[in-house]
């Protein structure tokens, strides 16, 4: 068996060494506000509930690793004292995924991500309202448990009103953990589909991705593609150019012989199948044709 000192490792080692360890772990979807009320969203591994009277939720937007820079949630939470945790089920994980690119500040994470912003009841930060449970926080309190790179805040949240879908509950308005289909962060690249196992997606690009909102209307309004599809288009820095897409059509074109006549939504469901094998360089190339 392997044995480390931390103090022997570099913080990058041994940050990889907990989050491959202790996994999966819930994801908090926190979405703040500034002082000015510009919206943010943005997931949180590192989060738990620890109390139910009160009820408490504690999660940690720790500090970057690389440069020991603070993130935007921690900035708002700490001006504004409040949050809303949204929980992420399977529908919307590529969508989150986006929505943890670095973008600067100010920029909205749901627009970014093709998510919709929900007024709520009790709080100034918006809900997800794709996200099946969505829960209204105040912050009690936060620990601050280092000043170097890696070192977390513990925002302690209290509940102060939940909104759960009706499509997860049962008859006494009780969850179904199997309807809620639960997503979990693990190491690396990879997640944890409570009914399904383990599955990867890849990091967002650190050159930012281009988001939802400067998609094609045709692209984004799609009636064929989820949400999740949408997430993973919006994970590429730059679309296709036309060379490109006119060398795809050309190579696909005997195998889809009516490409160049097809309808949006044929081309679409051809799209998604690219997607599902993670082609998304073809899917865009296909969508733009």
């Amino acid at each position: 068996m392997a044995s480390f000192n931390p103090k022997d490792l570099t913080t990058g080692r041994l940050h990889g060494y907990l989050l491959s360890a202790v996994a999966p772990r819930p994801i908090a979807f926190a979405s703040t506000v500034d002082v000015n009320g510009n919206p943010n969203l943005s997931p949180f591994s590192f989060f738990n509930v620890f109390s139910a009277n009160p009820p408490i939720l504690i999660f940690s937007p720790a500090r970057r690793v690389r440069n020991n820079t603070t993130k935007h949630t921690l900035e708002n939470v700490e001006a504004t004292k409040e949050v809303v945790i949204n929980v992420v089920n399977y529908d919307i994980v590529q969508q989150m995924s986006l929505s943890s690119t670095e973008y600067d500040k100010g920029v909205n994470e749901f627009e970014k991500a093709g998510l919709t912003m929900l007024e709520s009841d009790v709080v100034q930060p918006f809900r997800v309202a794709e996200s099946p449970v969505q829960l209204e926080c105040k912050v009690n309190d936060i620990i601050h448990l280092g000043t170097e790179g890696g070192a977390g805040n513990l925002v302690i949240c209290e509940v102060v009103k939940l909104h759960i879908s009706d499509d997860v509950l049962d008859d006494k308005d009780l969850i179904v953990q199997e309807k809620l289909d639960l997503v979990a962060r693990a190491g690396g690249n990879y997640y944890n589909r409570a009914k399904k196992g383990f599955f990867e997606i890849p990091k967002p690009l650190s050159t930012l991705g281009i988001g939802v909102d400067n998609m094609p209307n045709v692209v984004k309004n799609s009636m064929v593609l989820t949400g999740n599809d949408l997430g993973m288009l919006g994970n590429v820095e730059a679309l296709p150019e036309q060379d490109e897409i006119d060398e795809f059509i050309s190579n696909v074109s005997e195998r889809y012989p009516n490409i160049k006549d097809m309808a949006h939504h044929e081309k679409h469901k051809i799209a998604r199948n690219y997607l599902s094998y993670g082609d998304v360089d073809s899917a865009w190339k296909l969508l733009l044709s």
